[in-house]
């Protein structure tokens, strides 16, 4: 994996034209989604990607010969992916209207919706106008968010925003948000399977619509009529209808395990495991080699920003005022999304996780090296030089060494920061803890328990990052 990440940032460095990896005979396509969008994305208890959208693009793949990698991620993210085509389609439950036809090509809808508006399952709001003053919560980007933002100034409610779906329900749930508005069939679903909401609108949906799977504006022609030949296939045959009876009719527990499996943490953990300890993994190797690599750049930075030459100095402050100014959520996506679309190089999800981290993390460690360096006493380079030392010697061979072991506790507490950052680049699509956290919870809308076990999982990781870093220190001394 090491050596991945290297080849990633070789490849971005030099820029290299992109090779592209469909095959003539089977073409292969990088395909977007929102694995958190029940029944028609989200993840089993065997860490597979079902629901209608997976069940139909699997299918429609077959039919027509061609093969597809499946990214899940948040909404939003799946969505610019394709828009600056550092994928090749979505499937997210995404509702097909003038202002999407500006930017997408879609298919054949395949599926009619309607937009519902919901509060908790005790609450005592009748009405839209109850909403003035209230707080309602939606999911960034999509078109049942839309529709609510668009009611606002006739209501004069609030409205906040969230990533996930299961996020935006239970702020409902808990009472922090007065409503919510979400896709009629993905919120009967949520409700069906345990989620403490009740639908104010169940017989008059609003903003009547329709899915549709999508591509860039004027590419991937051929993948879409792929699509719409094979959907025009399956619902002729049947197929398609049994797809949608298979989910909308289907409990929770068919896909998350029986209720002992999900009424204990114990029952979650062991139903779980694989996920988990996959998630967990992938934590892991971002963590280890991005403190790698971050520390060599930070104590490069470091070293640059104690230099003789004015110059060089300001290059190293230049550097980590930028990166340090940069919120990492901002950095990943400009890595991830922006660069891509301005470059032409794609560059893929480990690999912009991890130049992310290393560009922050390693702009913090820069700025407390060089700090480290001039807290040594100004008299101990004065007796090198009057001994003959040029200055860089004097720096190798006197500075350095004692400014070190004075950063050895910022070092160890960066450390634990990097593997507490990690949680932020499941915004670009990477499994690691967190967003395995987001997937069950979405899956078994056991909340509480979920975060719980996520939460001491990391615990237990940044205690023994902790032992095993004061070990090094008191080796150091």
């Amino acid at each position: 994996m090491f050596k991945k990440c290297l080849l990633g940032l070789a490849t971005l460095v030099s820029s290299f034209a992109f090779v592209s990896t469909v095959n003539a005979a089977e073409p292969h396509y990088t395909i977007t989604t929102d694995a958190t969008y029940a029944p028609f994305t989200f993840q089993d208890k065997n860490s597979n990607y079902v629901g209608i959208e997976q069940d139909t693009m699997k299918v429609i793949a077959k039919r027509e010969n061609f093969t597809y990698t499946m990214r899940p991620m948040s909404y939003n993210s799946a969505a610019q992916l394709v828009s600056n085509g550092q994928a090749d389609g979505i499937i997210a439950g995404m509702s097909i209207t003038p202002e999407r036809k500006e930017v997408y090509d879609f298919s054949t809808p395949y599926y009619k919706t309607g937009v519902a508006w919901i509060v908790g399952k005790n609450s005592k709001i009748k009405s839209l106008s109850d909403l003035k003053g209230q707080t309602v919560a939606l999911k960034t980007g999509t078109a049942a968010s839309e529709y609510g933002k668009s009611l606002q100034t006739e209501y004069g409610f609030k409205v906040k925003y969230f990533n996930d779906t299961d996020t935006m329900y239970n702020d409902v749930v808990v009472g922090n948000s007065a409503a919510t508005f979400e896709d009629m069939p993905v919120i009967q679903y949520a409700i069906k399977n345990g989620m403490a909401l009740k639908v104010m609108n169940a017989n008059k949906p609003g903003n009547a619509g329709s899915y549709g799977f999508a591509v860039e504006k004027g590419k991937n022609k051929i993948l879409l009529a792929s699509f719409n030949r094979g959907f025009a296939a399956i619902k002729k045959d049947g197929t398609y209808d049994k797809i949608v009876a298979k989910y909308l009719g289907a409990s929770q527990a068919t896909f998350s395990g029986n209720k002992k499996d999900n009424s204990s943490i114990w029952g979650i953990m062991t139903s779980n495991r694989a996920a988990l300890l996959k998630g967990l993994w992938q934590t892991l190797e971002l963590t280890v080699i991005a403190i790698i690599l971050a520390s060599v750049w930070g104590v490069l930075l470091g070293i640059l920003g104690v230099s003789e030459y004015r110059w060089v100095r300001t290059i190293s402050t230049t550097i980590i005022y930028i990166f340090r100014g940069l919120p990492l959520m901002v950095l990943a996506f400009f890595i991830y999304i922006g660069l891509p679309g301005v470059t032409g190089v794609k560059i893929p999800a480990f690999t912009a996780g991890i130049i992310t981290l290393i560009l922050n993390e390693g702009a913090y460690t820069g700025a407390f090296v060089r700090g480290g360096f001039e807290a040594v006493n100004r008299g101990q380079m004065e007796a090198a030089r009057s001994l003959g030392l040029p200055y860089g010697s004097a720096m190798r061979r006197v500075i350095m060494p004692q400014g070190l072991r004075i950063m050895v506790p910022s070092f160890i507490n960066q450390f634990i920061i990097t593997l507490k950052d990690t949680s932020i680049l499941s915004a670009i699509g990477l499994l690691e803890l967190t967003q395995t956290g987001t997937l069950i919870v979405a899956r078994n809308s056991q909340g509480f328990r979920v975060w719980a076990i996520i939460a001491v999982i990391y615990l237990i990781v940044i205690t023994l990052l902790t032992w095993l870093s004061n070990w090094v220190e008191k080796k150091l001394k």
